[in-house]
């Protein structure tokens, strides 16, 4: 366990905010699942857009758990130090300040993982935000540009200088974006040098892996992206191997389709039954996709795809998942 200011986690497996997945009702279910933090998706600095129904959508956390962490992104400290101080008004808990997205639409303002060609400009929104707010603020980078730029080391010395509380690293560049695969050692080497939080990050996508990240870096946690998509389970099983030593058994496909259900009816609540309908898709697939054969989820997939109104889903999911022989053993 560690904790982010005055929030002491229960876990020490986070959730990555990830702009169009993390969202109130995927952020529920791993925190139910265990998850120790949940961060939301990512808000553009400029809160004059925040009037947008997706902004809205990203600033609704109901009655989430604290402590309520908000992600925001921008390339002008006054700029990232307003937004961070509405965010707050309106009920953040935590301030994340994005530096590690490669999303070219990102970087091209600046923003992002962009920052980090720019230590004075790092430097300047760190302060500006942590000075404009009186909650904790966290930090979230890559290890660099490019692999020939590595500067993760210092950017957490100006992190933990500027009064950052705990930093979360992915294990790649920003010219590498998701491709290859993550590597730990610079993860390891800021650990050593600095005395906040350093949080792994990166091709995580099982308990024993999650174990073994913390192992090598000595980070005070992990945060799980992709590999939650689907399966919110991936929480307890990491937190089920780090306090037994054992692996916990898969969900059933009745916890599945439980999980499934509450999941989508949050999605249906938050979007309402139009726009709900059509992000059911992409969850619904991810749920798929994790727990049945590849054969069987394509065909419910396209099925599910195929159904017009929200009470018909429930109505899929329940006859898919609600039931207790082996999925595999299921005809398509």
């Amino acid at each position: 366990m560690f904790s982010i200011g005055p929030y002491l986690l229960r876990s020490q497996v986070l959730l990555a905010p990830m702009a169009g997945i993390s969202d109130q009702p995927f952020r529920r279910a791993c925190l139910g699942q265990g998850a120790g933090l949940v961060v939301g998706e990512m808000l553009t600095a400029d809160i004059g857009l925040w009037q947008s129904n997706k902004s809205r959508s990203r600033l609704a956390w109901g009655t989430q758990a604290a402590p309520i962490s908000v992600q925001i992104a921008g390339a002008e400290p006054s700029q990232m130090a307003i937004a961070a101080s509405t965010a707050v008004a309106l009920g953040a808990q935590i301030i994340d300040i994005n530096m590690g997205c490669p999303a070219k639409k990102v970087c091209n303002r600046a923003a992002g993982s962009a920052l980090l060609r720019d230590e004075s400009l790092v430097t300047a929104i760190l302060q500006a935000v942590v000075k404009a707010v009186d909650v904790p603020v966290t930090l979230k980078i890559r290890t660099g540009w490019c692999p020939a730029s590595i500067n993760a080391q210092r950017i957490a010395q100006i992190a933990e200088d500027s009064g950052i509380q705990a930093l979360t690293i992915h294990g790649r560049t920003r010219a590498c974006r998701f491709n290859g695969q993550a590597e730990y050692l610079t993860i390891s080497d800021v650990v050593q040098r600095v005395r906040i939080p350093v949080i792994a990050n990166g091709d995580i996508t099982d308990a024993t892996q999650a174990r073994e990240v913390l192992l090598q870096t000595g980070a005070a946690g992990v945060m799980i992206g992709r590999a939650a998509q689907g399966n919110p389970w991936i929480f307890s099983e990491i937190n089920h191997l780090l306090r037994t030593g054992e692996q916990r058994p898969k969900p059933t496909p009745a916890e599945v389709g439980a999980q499934m259900a509450e999941h989508l009816q949050g999605i249906y609540e938050l979007y309402g039954e139009h726009m709900g309908l059509r992000i059911a898709r992409k969850h619904f697939a991810w749920y798929l996709a994790a727990h049945l054969p590849a054969s069987l989820a394509q065909a419910k997939r396209s099925e599910f795809n195929q159904i017009t109104t929200t009470q018909e889903q429930l109505q899929l999911t329940q006859s898919l998942f609600g039931r207790t022989e082996p999925l595999e053993d299921q005809a398509a």
